[in-house]
């Protein structure tokens, strides 16, 4: 368990999984800029990051919900939790479904998956309850992809969750690596993956159509 002071932003996840020195250069480093990505991705959340909450009968809608998981040692907000109405055995329930807004489409790694987790396992630590799905909305095609929440994602989850406890605890960036996400991250200025000067292959070239796409 860890203490309040030690909880880290449950958005490292993502950076973490993305790129590690990204995620350095973000939560060690401060350094943060913006490029046509990063911007589009805020004008997306725009709507979710005022908060408030909204019925729609057998959905409530609650945006930019606190999170926090002492297990985890992570904090941040959920862009959106459903809490969908169950009647079971005469009683009714309001079951979390946690939402998370994406301006890409999906992606060939799992940071977004494991970003969905993190929130779903702070909600479970925070309610008591077993959280079995959630989504992940993108822009891009404008439509939801379902994430199962099964052992193997909680594994990776808890094992990324201590991995950015460790990497935040060291105070050392990692070196540059190139790779063919480095195109899509408002950071390439600062980190300069090109220092390394390694040469392009068959397989960066695909994820780059993949991501570009």
């Amino acid at each position: 368990m860890y203490t309040e002071d030690a909880l880290l932003p449950l958005s490292a996840l993502q950076h973490l999984i993305f790129c590690e020195r990204q995620c350095a250069l973000i939560h060690l480093e401060q350094v943060w800029q913006e490029n046509l990505f990063t911007a589009q991705g805020r004008i997306l959340h725009e709507r979710v990051d005022r908060g408030g909450e909204a019925d729609r009968g057998a959905v409530r809608m609650a945006y930019a919900l606190p999170l926090r998981s002492l297990r985890l040692g992570l904090a941040g907000k959920a862009d959106v939790v459903e809490f969908r109405r169950v009647v079971k055995d005469g009683r009714e329930f309001w079951h979390p479904f946690p939402v998370e807004y994406k301006r890409g489409r999906p992606k060939p790694h799992e940071a977004d998956r494991i970003q969905l987790c993190g929130q779903a396992m702070c909600l479970e630590e925070m309610l008591k309850v077993r959280i079995d799905k959630g989504a992940l909305f993108y822009g891009k095609i404008r439509r939801r992809t379902e994430v199962l929440f099964d052992d193997a994602l909680r594994e990776k989850t808890e094992a990324a969750a201590k991995r950015l406890h460790d990497l935040i605890a060291t105070g050392k960036t990692p070196p540059p690596v190139r790779t063919a996400r480095c195109r899509s991250c408002s950071l390439v200025s600062y980190c300069m993956p090109s220092a390394c000067r390694r040469a392009g292959s068959a397989s960066m070239y695909l994820e780059e159509a993949i991501l570009e796409g």
